[in-house]
C-alpha cells in the first residue's frame, strides 16, 4: 500500500485529515448505504482502532475519530475487508454523490448511483475537492438545501432531469440520458473554467457570468423543494438523530443489529431501512421536537487544533433556549466546517470571545464581538436580540 498523505481538509479513509484528536477517517458508502454487516464492523472498527466516536457529515459520510498513526493502516485492512475502501484516495475523492434516502426497491436510485459511481471512476475528472453530485429522484426533492454542484432531480411530473446547480431549470432527459448529461456537466466545468481562481463550484461558476451550452441547458423546472426531514418513521423506516452528527460506537452497532442496512443522509440523521418502530435508544434522537435538532456545533476544542471553544459544550446549554423553527451554529472558528450557510444565530468563537451573527453565516459581519461563554449562557434571550 502507498505512503497515507495527510491532509488538512476533505478527508478520506487513504487521505486522513489530523484533528486534535487524532486521524480523522471518512467513509464514502456507496449508494449511500451500508449493509448491516458493514455498519457493524464500522462501529467494531472505530471502538478498536479509534476513540469510539463517529461522525455523520453534511456529505451523508462517516467519520472515524482518535485514529492514530499506528492503528490507521489495521483500520484500512479492516475497511477493505467490509468492501468500503476505493482503490486509491483521488478515486475516493472523486466518488463525491449524494443520494436521496427515500428510495423504493425497484426504482432509479439505486442504478443511477451505481452508473454515476462508475463513469466518475471510467473516466476521471480533475475537479476541485468539493464538486459534488446529486441523486433526487424520489417522489419529492429532499436535497435541494445539501451541497451539491450537478443534480439529477425530477420535475413537477415526475419525469427526469439534470440540472447544474445555480441554474432554474435543468434539462430533460431519459433514463439512459441522465448519468452522461450528468457527466457532460462536471466536463463543461472545467472546460469553461470553473475549477480556476475562487470559483470553484458550479453555481459560483454560473453566477459568474458563465454560460450553460445549449446541449446542457432545458427548460425544465425541478419539483418544488420538499422540507427538510425530521426524526420519524418512514416507508422506507426509522429516521433517527444523534446530537452534533455524532453517535459512539456502540449505539451504531446497536441501531446496525436492529436494521436491515442503514442510509446516510445530509441531514446528520440516519435512516434504519425496515424499522416500523423508532427505537428507544437514549442516545438517538427520536422526537422531531428534540431541542437538539436546533443547534449545530462543530467538533470544537480540544477535538479541532483550529477551534478557539468547546462548541458542543455551550450548544448543549443553549439548545433548549432556541425557539421552534430557528436554528443555533456554534463555530469554533470562521471556516463553518459544520454548517456553511446561514442560521438564525451564528457564534463564531475567536481568541476574544464569542462573535454573535444574527440571520446568517460564519462570512457575515457580526452584530456582537468578544462575548464570553458564561455571558451567553447567563442572558440567551439576547443572542435574538430579544431584550
Amino acid at each position: 500500500m502507498s505512503t497515507v498523505a495527510v491532509r488538512g481538509w476533505c478527508p478520506g479513509a487513504l487521505r486522513p485529515m489530523q484533528s486534535g484528536d487524532g486521524l480523522v477517517v471518512r467513509i464514502r458508502p456507496r449508494g449511500g448505504r451500508l449493509d448491516a454487516a458493514q455498519a457493524a464492523g464500522i462501529a467494531e472498527l472505530a471502538g478498536r482502532h479509534g476513540n469510539g466516536l463517529i461522525d455523520l457529515t453534511s456529505r451523508a459520510n462517516l467519520q472515524i475519530r482518535g485514529v492514530s498513526d499506528d492503528s490507521h493502516l489495521p483500520l484500512i485492512d479492516g475497511l477493505a475487508r467490509l468492501g468500503l475502501l476505493d482503490p486509491d484516495s483521488e478515486s475516493e475523492a472523486r466518488r463525491n454523490i449524494l443520494v436521496t434516502p427515500f428510495w423504493s426497491a425497484g426504482d432509479d436510485t439505486p442504478s443511477l448511483a451505481s452508473e454515476l459511481e462508475l463513469g466518475l471512476t471510467s473516466a476521471p475528472l480533475n475537479l476541485p475537492t468539493k464538486f459534488g453530485f446529486a441523486i433526487d429522484d424520489g417522489h419529492e426533492r429532499v436535497l435541494a438545501g445539501a451541497s451539491a454542484d450537478v443534480r439529477i432531480e425530477r420535475d413537477s411530473a415526475g419525469e427526469l432531469l439534470v440540472r447544474a446547480d445555480g441554474a432554474d431549470r435543468g434539462r430533460s432527459v431519459t433514463r439512459s440520458e441522465a448519468v452522461p448529461v450528468a457527466l457532460a456537466l462536471a466536463e463543461w466545468f472545467i472546460a469553461s473554467g470553473g475549477a480556476k481562481g475562487d470559483r470553484r463550484r458550479m453555481a459560483r461558476h454560473i453566477a459568474a457570468g458563465a454560460r450553460l451550452p445549449d446541449a446542457l441547458r432545458g427548460d425544465a423546472e425541478p419539483a418544488p423543494r420538499a422540507a427538510e426531514p425530521l426524526p420519524g418513521l418512514y416507508p422506507q423506516g426509522a429516521m433517527v438523530g444523534v446530537a452534533f452528527g455524532q453517535v459512539p460506537h456502540q449505539t451504531l452497532s446497536r441501531l446496525a443489529t436492529a436494521a436491515q442496512a442503514l442510509r446516510l443522509t445530509p441531514w446528520r440523521m440516519l435512516l434504519a431501512e425496515g424499522m416500523g418502530e423508532m427505537p428507544q435508544d437514549t442516545d438517538l434522537i427520536t422526537r422531531a421536537d428534540d431541542p437538539a435538532l436546533r443547534a449545530i456545533a462543530c467538533s470544537g476544542a480540544p477535538r479541532c487544533r483550529k477551534a478557539h471553544a468547546d462548541t458542543r459544550a455551550l450548544a448543549s446549554v443553549l439548545a433548549p433556549h432556541i425557539p421552534a423553527g430557528a436554528r443555533l451554529h456554534v463555530s469554533g472558528c470562521a471556516k463553518g466546517c459544520a454548517h456553511s450557510g446561514p442560521a438564525t444565530i451564528t457564534l463564531v468563537a475567536t481568541n476574544d470571545g464569542f462573535d454573535l451573527v444574527r440571520n446568517g453565516s460564519t462570512r457575515d459581519a457580526p452584530v456582537m464581538r468578544g462575548l464570553s461563554g458564561a455571558s451567553i449562557v447567563a442572558d440567551p434571550s439576547a443572542l435574538a436580540g430579544d431584550r
